[in-house]
């Protein structure tokens, strides 16, 4: 049977950021699957970890062990994004225990399946909520102590749903695609004080979630079909591209798309 520690990659001998080190990072989203590999990596990169998600135990489950590992253990609370302004409160507390954010990785995501003739208001607006309206309202709580320091990056994460025509997925690849006029619109608006805004596009990774739910011998045919190169797409590999990102060796890079999906699009 695949699982993710029958697929991941081996992790000895990859990049290392020095500018990264003590920075402060924030993350949507980051109990589980992608999100995880998130505050994983950039913990041990260095940084100063904070994240949020609306799953309280597998959060404290993650902090503990990479305190264990690391020595000190990632800020984390339970929060809905949905909620905006608890959001808020949350990034506010956050930067109240490990300082000003540095890096912004808008990761939190909802993608439930639902076929055209069965969505509703609610359901679409629900989406919405999760997938996108955080992102903005995220960014707009950390620009402005980011423009004191005259530097700072935001990373959203986008999906190739849309891209590819996936299906059943209208209102989650609807608000994913959003992100990337989001991205746009961000980079230039905040881009003046020295904020990079890129958005990152995961393929399918390799999930728990994924592997238990999604990924049939059908789906492996379809990835096995659609992906260029061989091998799967893990949570690592798109978090390092974000610890790229987030660090100052992308100093000049902004308003952009990064795909880490093997190939697929």
């Amino acid at each position: 049977m695949l699982t993710a520690a029958s697929v991941a990659p081996d992790p000895d001998g990859y990049a290392c950021y020095p500018s990264l080190r003590g920075r402060v990072v924030f993350v949507t989203g980051g109990a589980t699957g992608i999100g995880a590999a998130f505050v994983a990596e950039f913990a041990r990169q260095g940084a100063r970890v904070g994240f949020v998600d609306l799953q309280q135990k597998p959060g404290e489950d993650l902090a503990a062990k990479l305190g264990a590992e690391l020595g000190a253990e990632p800020w984390c609370r339970t929060c809905d994004v949905s909620d905006v302004p608890r959001l808020r409160e949350a990034i506010a507390a956050c930067a109240a225990d490990l300082g000003p954010v540095d890096v912004l990785v808008n990761n939190a995501a909802n993608d439930e399946r639902r076929p055209v003739d069965e969505m509703t208001e609610e359901f679409w607006d629900a989406e919405f909520s999760v997938n996108l309206r955080p992102m903005f309202f995220a960014s707009q709580a950390v620009a402005p102590a980011m423009r004191e320091r005259g530097r700072g990056s935001i990373i959203n994460l986008g999906s190739i749903t849309w891209h590819a025509g996936f299906a059943n997925v209208a209102a989650y690849a609807t608000a994913k695609a959003g992100i990337e006029g989001l991205t746009r619109s961000l980079a230039r608006d905040l881009g003046a004080a020295g904020i990079r805004v890129n958005c990152l596009i995961p393929g399918w990774t390799m999930t728990e979630r994924q592997l238990a739910g999604w990924v049939t011998p059908e789906a492996e045919l379809e990835i096995e079909r659609s992906q260029c190169l061989p091998g799967r797409v893990m949570p690592t590999d798109v978090a390092r591209m974000a610890l790229w990102l987030a660090a100052d060796d992308s100093r000049m890079c902004t308003s952009q798309t990064w795909v880490v999906d093997a190939g697929w699009i």
